[in-house]
């Protein structure tokens, strides 16, 4: 045995403990900082000096039908820009995305345990049949499809014996029915999936918005023939107080192809471009000989997640853990 192992062992026989150097802890912003912050004009400062510090709110990002087009691209998008990547993994399998199989009384059920935990209402993104589930999602919340939803553990999949939470936000037991989501979108869905699918009780709710969000953005290609829809289709429409964007995007993008975004935050230009994006007043083109595809989406929903994270932030204190 070396003289070095020799050493150890005495220091252990004798319980001694060399502790290692204590991992430096960045101070959380000061409040004034997130007070401070304007949600709809968010710069790249902001968000790295300062949201970055506070508990973001969790996203459910959800794919597809049968799995052939996963939002895995996009959800690791979403961290590039800098989002939290634990607050977009499924805390239960680790994974990017979640399935559009899932039954939307299990999401409703999922984001009542999620909100009652954290404090924050989960945002939903939805792409193709996942914004088909976003939808219907809604509508469960809204009372569409019963009159009680029961939660559900997001850990193990367990449908809960009851069906209200404490409000961590009031202190007061509240039903899950009812329940309202900051910010959702729905990428290219649209209704002709739904008829071929059989998906029937959700033809006539697919493109009407609940009271159940907040904001929503319906994101439509104008020529998708998986979608089936085409300039002038039907746009999405509030039923009541949800504040409704309907944004339409390039025939030249493709259905399959609108999750792959990960090369727009590795790009300093198309980097900068979504940092500057707001709605109805983009910024300039970018040069001709630089890959934009699918960049219209990209920024439109990462300005709707990085505002909603900033209002969340402003909600509540920065670095507040669970409840």
């Amino acid at each position: 045995m070396s003289a070095r192992a020799i050493a150890a062992s005495a220091l252990a026989a004798l319980g001694l403990v060399i502790a290692a150097p204590a991992a430096a802890v960045e101070p959380p912003p000061d409040t004034a900082a997130v007070a401070a912050l304007d949600c709809d004009r968010l710069s790249r400062t902001d968000i790295d000096t300062v949201l970055a510090h506070t508990t973001a709110p969790r996203i459910i990002a959800i794919s597809g039908s049968f799995g052939l087009s996963t939002m895995d691209p996009f959800a690791r998008f979403l961290v590039a820009m800098g989002y939290p990547a634990d607050r977009i993994r499924d805390p239960a399998s680790e994974s990017w995305s979640y399935s559009s199989a899932m039954a939307s009384s299990t999401l409703a059920g999922m984001l009542a345990w999620h909100y009652e935990r954290d404090g924050m209402m989960p945002l939903l993104i939805g792409y193709s049949g996942g914004g088909n589930l976003v939808m219907r999602t809604l509508h469960e919340l809204d009372g569409a499809f019963g009159n009680r939803i029961a939660v559900v553990d997001a850990m193990t999949g367990e449908t809960l014996p009851r069906d209200t939470i404490v409000d961590p936000m009031s202190g007061s037991v509240r039903p899950v029915l009812g329940l309202k989501v900051p910010y959702a979108c729905a990428l290219a869905t649209g209704k002709l999936p739904r008829f071929l699918f059989g998906q029937w009780t959700m033809l006539d709710k697919v493109r009407r918005v609940p009271d159940t969000v907040v904001d929503f953005a319906g994101l439509t290609i104008e020529w998708d023939t998986i979608a089936g829809t085409f300039p002038g289709s039907d746009p999405y429409r509030a039923t009541g107080t949800a504040h409704v964007r309907n944004v339409a995007l390039p025939a030249t993008y493709f259905h399959t192809d609108l999750p792959r975004t990960e090369h727009l935050a590795q790009n300093p230009l198309t980097r900068a471009w979504i940092d500057a994006y707001r709605p109805g007043a983009p910024p300039p083109p970018l040069a001709a000989d630089i890959d934009t595809s699918n960049l219209l989406h990209a920024a439109d929903i990462w300005y709707g997640v990085a505002r909603h994270w900033c209002q969340a932030a402003k909600a509540r204190r920065p670095l507040e853990g669970p409840l």
